[in-house]
C-alpha cells in the first residue's frame, strides 16, 4: 500500500539514498564518512548525492562496482553499488549476472520490495473475497474479514521494506517523489525507481492472479467482472470506489490518506524527533501499524490505494488478463485518481511536516520556503557546484 530514505527503509548502511546513513562494520575499511553524527550526515547528503560521495575516490579500482560506475551513472544511480566488500571481489564478482546485479541492485530491490508488498496485499484480498460464505472455514463464513486485508497490506509493506533496504525501500512513486522534493534524494533516480516499482506491482499482482485463477473461475463462473458487479473479482488487484462517491470525494479520500502517510513517515524518520524510536530497526514495524491504521480508518471508500505502483501496475495486469476496459471506466474513470492523488497528498504531507515540525535540511527551511530553488539561475548554479564537487571527488 505504501512504500524509506529512504523514508521507508530500515537501517541499511549500504544504501546510498539515506540521509541518516551510518557505516556498517563490514564496510568501514572501504567506506569513510565525514562525520559520525546524523546532522553532519544530512549536510553531506545535501552537498552531494549521498553521504558516501566524499569517500568514493578512495575505493580501490579493482572493485566490480567501481568499474561499472559509468553504467550506473547513466541510469541515474550512485556510481558505486551498495555491495559488501567481501562480495565485490574474486571470480564470482566477474560473472555476467553478478555485473548486471551490481548495476541494477537498487532497482531490483525496489522491484522485489513492491512485488512482495503486492503479493501479500492482493493475496489477502483474494483469500477474503474468494472464500466468502465457505462453511468449512473456522467460524463457518469464509477465511478472513476486512481486517484480514489490513493485516495483509501492513505485513506486505513491512516485509517489502526489509527486502528493499539497499535501495531505500521507497516502494511508492509518490514517496520517492516527496523524498526528492524535501529530502535531497537525487531527482535522476526517480525514473528508474518509478519503473522498477511499477513493474513490481504488475508482476506481484500477476503472481497472485496465477495462484487464485482456479478460485476466480469458480467464484465468477468463468467470467471476469469489475465492481460494482455482484461477484466482481477485479477488486482483488486494484482499488475501486464505492458507487455513491462523487469525484471530489474519491479524490480527497486518497489525498487525505496519502497526506497522513507522508506526514507520519517523515516524523518517523526525523532524527531530532524525540517521540520516535532512535533505532531504524523499529521503522518497518511502525509502518506496519501505520498502514493497518490507514486501512482501518480510511480504507472503506476507495480502498486506500495511496500508491500508484500498487494500483496502476495491478490494474494494467488485470486488463491484460481479460477484465476488459471496465478496469479503466469503472467509477466514472476513477483509475486516474490513485495515480494523481498520492503524489499531491504525499507532497502536501511532507510540506506540512517540514513547515510545522522539521528543523533539519529541507527546501522549506530556506528563504521564501524554498521558492528560490525554482529560479533557473539558482538551478544552474547548483548544477555547476554539483559537477565541480563530483569532479573533485573522482565521481563520474
Amino acid at each position: 500500500m505504501a512504500s524509506a530514505t529512504g523514508p521507508m527503509a530500515q537501517a541499511s548502511s549500504r544504501t546510498h539514498d539515506r540521509v541518516d546513513d551510518s557505516p556498517d562494520d563490514r564496510l568501514i575499511n572501504e567506506y569513510t564518512t565525514s562525520s559520525s553524527t546524523t546532522h553532519e550526515d544530512e549536510r553531506n547528503h545535501i552537498d552531494g548525492d549521498n553521504n558516501l560521495t566524499n569517500s568514493s575516490a578512495k575505493i580501490r579500482p579493482t572493485r566490480t562496482s567501481h568499474r561499472l560506475q559509468h553504467t550506473r551513472t547513466a541510469l541515474g544511480l550512485h556510481p558505486l553499488a551498495p555491495v559488501d566488500e567481501e562480495h565485490d571481489h574474486g571470480p564470482r564478482s566477474e560473472l555476467l549476472w553478478s555485473r548486471i546485479r551490481a548495476v541494477l541492485r537498487e532497482p531490483f530491490a525496489e522491484f522485489w520490495g513492491v512485488a512482495i508488498m503486492v503479493m501479500f496485499g492482493n493475496g489477502s484480498v483474494g483469500q477474503v473475497l474468494l472464500s466468502t460464505g465457505q462453511t468449512t472455514a473456522p467460524g463457518g463464513n469464509g477465511f478472513g474479514n476486512y481486517q484480514s486485508i489490513n493485516w495483509g497490506w501492513g505485513l506486505g509493506v513491512m516485509l517489502g521494506i526489509y527486502v528493499a533496504g539497499d535501495s531505500g525501500a521507497y516502494l511508492n512513486p509518490a514517496i520517492t517523489f516527496s523524498s526528492c522534493l524535501y529530502r535531497q534524494l537525487p531527482w535522476r533516480r526517480f525514473p528508474v525507481y518509478f519503473l522498477a516499482q511499477l513493474l513490481g506491482g504488475f508482476v506481484g499482482s500477476g503472481i497472485v492472479y496465477a495462484n487464485y485463477i482456479s478460485a476466480i473461475d469458480y467464484f465468477e463462473g468463468g467470467a471476469r467482472t469489475v465492481p460494482p458487479a455482484k461477484k466482481a473479482t477485479a477488486g482483488i488487484f486494484c482499488t475501486y470506489p464505492q458507487a455513491f462517491l462523487t469525484k471530489t470525494s474519491q479524490f480527497f479520500s486518497e489525498f487525505i490518506a496519502s497526506t497522513l502517510l507522508m506526514f507520519v513517515i517523515f516524523a518517523l524518520k526525523d532524527p531530532s524527533n524525540n517521540g520516535v524510536p532512535k533505532s531504524d530497526k523499529w521503522f518497518p514495524l511502525c509502518l506496519f501499524f501505520l498502514i493497518f491504521g490507514l486501512g482501518s480508518c480510511f480504507g472503506w471508500e476507495t480502498g486506500y490505494a495511496i500508491n500508484l505502483a500498487r494500483d496502476f501496475g495491478p490494474r494494467l495486469m488485470s486488463y491484460a488478463v481479460g477484465y476488459g476496459h471496465e478496469v479503466w471506466s469503472a467509477g466514472g474513470y476513477y483509475f486516474w485518481i490513485p495515480m494523481v492523488a498520492p503524489f499531491l497528498g504525499c507532497a502536501f504531507g511532507g510540506f506540512l511536516y517540514d513547515v510545522f515540525i522539521f528543523t533539519g535540511p529541507s527546501p522549506i527551511n530556506t528563504p521564501w520556503l524554498g521558492l528560490k530553488h525554482l529560479s533557473p539561475r539558482y538551478a544552474m548554479a547548483a548544477r555547476r557546484e554539483h559537477v565541480k564537487r563530483n569532479t573533485e571527488n573522482g565521481i563520474v
